[in-house]
């Protein structure tokens, strides 16, 4: 397994991972975040849209500009990216969807749901929005209760009954599962391997020198473009799995003689 002895920078997914889903941050994981930021650059990258990022994981968090300056905001999978500058989170990038490929994602989620019978008649808010560069189903509505979302597809079978019924429906798009209910569509190519390779540009680092923590690691899961393009990646069950991870690496960073402290996947393949 990888020791990733030279990483200089941490990626994280945000939903189920840094926070519980739709939740804020627990004020252990932002200390231990503010302090891995303190260290190294990290980058979120979640299908959640950006006022998400703002109640799940900004609102409270304490940090000065200059560290601000090394948190790279990856909202909606990647599609878009902000970087703290002039004292406000600005826009880098947006990969809008048209309003055709919007259409069609819409049409065919609420026609999949329907045929699976996953059209939940008493759900908790929308169950289907447009977040401009990504469509999203969320099973049980946008506000469903934690509880809730973990007991409604504990095994991932739900979720993927319909990416298969999805996903050869709209060839030309992209098609994954997000959160513990949801799928994600995004433009074809755009994903977060997209935003990655957004990010080590920006950064000037290479694809070994990241780290990746996330709970969708799975084939089908929006975590796995990171993994397949060759980052080292962690799979973890829940924040407080992160929670550990983060505060072994802040351990780990401040004598980086030491033996790497967590096991990561084995990369599919290291691009060049």
């Amino acid at each position: 397994m990888s020791t990733t002895a030279n990483i200089r920078a941490v990626v994280f997914d945000l939903d189920d991972t840094l926070a519980p889903s739709k939740s804020t941050m627990d004020p252990a994981m932002s200390a231990a975040l503010a302090k891995l930021l303190d260290r190294v650059p990290v980058s979120i990258i979640s299908g959640g849209r950006f006022e998400q990022f703002e109640s799940q994981a900004l609102n409270g968090f304490q940090a000065s500009d200059d560290a601000l300056s090394r948190l790279h905001l990856m909202p909606t999978c990647g599609t878009r990216y902000y970087l703290w500058q002039n004292s406000s989170w600005t826009l880098q990038y947006a990969e809008d969807l048209t309003d055709d490929e919007k259409a069609r994602a819409i049409s065919t989620l609420e026609e999949g749901a329907r045929e699976l019978g996953l059209w939940h008649p008493g759900a908790w808010g929308d169950l289907i929005e447009d977040r401009g560069s990504q469509i999203t189903f969320s099973a049980l509505g946008q506000q469903a209760p934690v509880a809730e979302k973990h007991a409604w597809d504990p095994d991932g079978e739900k979720k993927r009954a319909l990416w298969a019924y999805v996903a050869p429906r709209l060839p030309d798009l992209e098609v994954r599962g997000g959160g513990s209910t949801s799928i994600d569509i995004t433009r074809k190519g755009i994903d977060k391997a997209y935003g990655i390779s957004k990010l080590v540009e920006k950064l000037g680092l290479n694809l070994d020198e990241l780290l990746f923590i996330g709970d969708r690691l799975d084939p089908t899961g929006n975590d796995y473009p990171v993994y397949a393009m060759g980052v080292a990646s962690v799979a973890i069950h829940d924040w407080h799995g992160t929670l550990a991870a983060v505060e072994a690496l802040n351990d780990w960073l401040d004598a980086p003689d030491a033996a790497f402290p967590l096991t990561t996947m084995e990369p599919l393949q290291r691009n060049p």
